[in-house]
């Protein structure tokens, strides 16, 4: 018998730590190669950690809700052979290296992007593997613990870089919350709110810090206390990161909102037409989302200040046009990205939706499917809101919010021009945009474009 030390697998080249959210297994369990041994949540995404090899979960060292650096021993497995490894490498206690056979095989690592969807969190720093140099290249030997605590505090996320550089905070001066006194997100946005120099901060939050307001933010009044009877719960990692990416955004993102109203009745009359033998030819049901999609993308090129990025005092304008489809869960939300929406036909941005979708609430989704966002939409319209007023995803420009598709009566033109009222398929589209470079015009324009667009959709039969 012989035990292969289980480590917290790095899941993208910016992430350093991640939360163990749940055990899927206790001690003494069996345990199958590939079978899910555990949850994590980082600052990308939700992820199910499978077994390495097959064996029985001998001893479990990092409890549900801690969170730990990555490369840490979490558990031990006890195999029937093979020697004393650190699965993933520079696992502490590691013996030898992990033969390749016994490689980790969690979701894949992806870039950074200070551009990612909504979805993404603050992001954090990249450790190093030990041996390796601060290029990235083979060193001489492990690297020393002040070597590593330094790259950890020096080297924040994307994200908190790009907060950093556009409101003038040198981030190298700071001593922040996270590992080592790595800076945060958290951090950063504390010290905009306070609008003081950043200084060192050591300890647990401030009394009247707000759980509602990033860590150490102080917020206007007393923090709220429980009453007798009432139920006090710690947000979940998802939850957390949502509200900190809600706040970053408010702090960066002039908001404003346009509204149309759109009528879909032309779109419903060829969903209904195609529905019966694309549902049969493909196996994915066909709702009006994939029109919608198809739509946006168009009027996109048409107007690319809404494909585009921010960075300081210049735009980008991506020519990629990557939608992220925000993707209600139990446990928070989540926006995975279809990558090059425009070149998908019908079909296959249908089977991008359901698989993204089905893969999300399974928390089976890779951390480069939650980023690189360019333009994002949001339904509530599912769950029967009319309207709303949707927050920005950071490093975008805009997001399309799509109210309840319902029948409505309607005053149209008849044929021979008299008023007459009929039933229509309509909804409300809303459209949140950062005015900084986007005019109300501009945004309107894509409305207007968007709204034609979909009314006018010629019929594939020829109808």
């Amino acid at each position: 018998m012989a035990r292969v030390d289980i480590v917290m697998p790095q899941m993208g080249e910016s992430i350093a730590e991640g939360t163990l959210s749940r055990w899927l297994k206790k001690v003494g369990d069996e345990v199958k190669r590939d079978e899910p041994l555990f949850e994590i949540s980082t600052d990308k995404v939700d992820a199910e950690i499978p077994a390495p090899s097959a064996g029985v979960l001998a001893e479990i060292l990092v409890q549900e809700g801690e969170t730990v650096p990555v490369q840490a021993v979490v558990a031990r497995l006890e195999t029937e052979k093979g020697a004393l490894t650190a699965v993933g490498g520079g696992g502490a206690g590691a013996g030898n290296e992990a033969p390749a056979s016994e490689a980790p095989r969690a979701p894949a690592e992806a870039p950074a992007n200070a551009s990612s969807g909504e979805a993404g969190g603050s992001g954090a720093a990249a450790a190093a593997p030990a041996g390796a140099t601060g290029n990235g290249t083979p060193g001489s030997g492990p690297q020393s613990p002040s070597d590593l605590g330094e790259r950890l505090r020096t080297k924040s996320s994307p994200v908190v870089r790009k907060i950093a550089a556009e409101h003038g905070i040198d981030i190298s001066g700071m001593s922040g919350s996270g590992i080592q006194g790595r800076v945060t997100k958290k951090d950063i946005l504390s010290a905009i709110e306070s609008g003081a120099a950043p200084a060192a901060r050591s300890g647990p939050p401030a009394a009247g810090a707000s759980m509602h307001a990033p860590h150490g933010a102080v917020q206007h009044g007393p923090a709220p206390q429980p009453w007798p009877g009432d139920v006090v719960e710690p947000m979940s990692r998802i939850r957390s990161l949502t509200a900190d990416h809600m706040v970053a955004s408010k702090h960066t993102n002039a908001h404003v909102t346009s509204f149309f109203e759109v009528d879909l009745t032309r779109v419903a009359r060829i969903r209904a037409s195609m529905r019966k033998d694309f549902e049969a030819q493909s196996g994915q049901k066909l709702t009006f989302l994939p029109f919608i999609l198809q739509a946006v993308t168009q009027t996109l090129k048409a107007h690319p200040i809404l494909n585009a990025s921010v960075s300081g005092n210049s735009l980008i304008f991506r020519k990629q046009y990557n939608l992220g489809i925000a993707v209600a869960l139990d446990w928070g939300l989540i926006v995975p990205v279809i990558k090059r929406a425009d070149e998908l036909s019908l079909t296959g941005l249908t089977r991008q939706l359901n698989d993204l979708a089905t893969r999300a609430r399974a928390k089976k989704l890779k951390p480069e499917e939650v980023q690189e966002a360019t333009f994002t939409i949001t339904n509530p319209g599912v769950f029967g809101s009319l309207m709303g007023t949707p927050i920005i995803p950071l490093g975008t420009t805009a997001i399309l919010g799509l109210g309840a598709i319902e029948k409505r009566p309607k005053v149209i033109a008849g044929a021979d021009g008299e008023d007459t009222i009929a039933i229509r398929t309509c909804a409300y589209f809303s459209l949140s945009f950062d005015h900084r470079v986007v005019d109300g015009s501009d945004a309107d324009r894509f409305l207007a474009q968007l709204k034609k667009t979909l009314e006018t959709l010629p019929d594939p039969s020829g109808a």
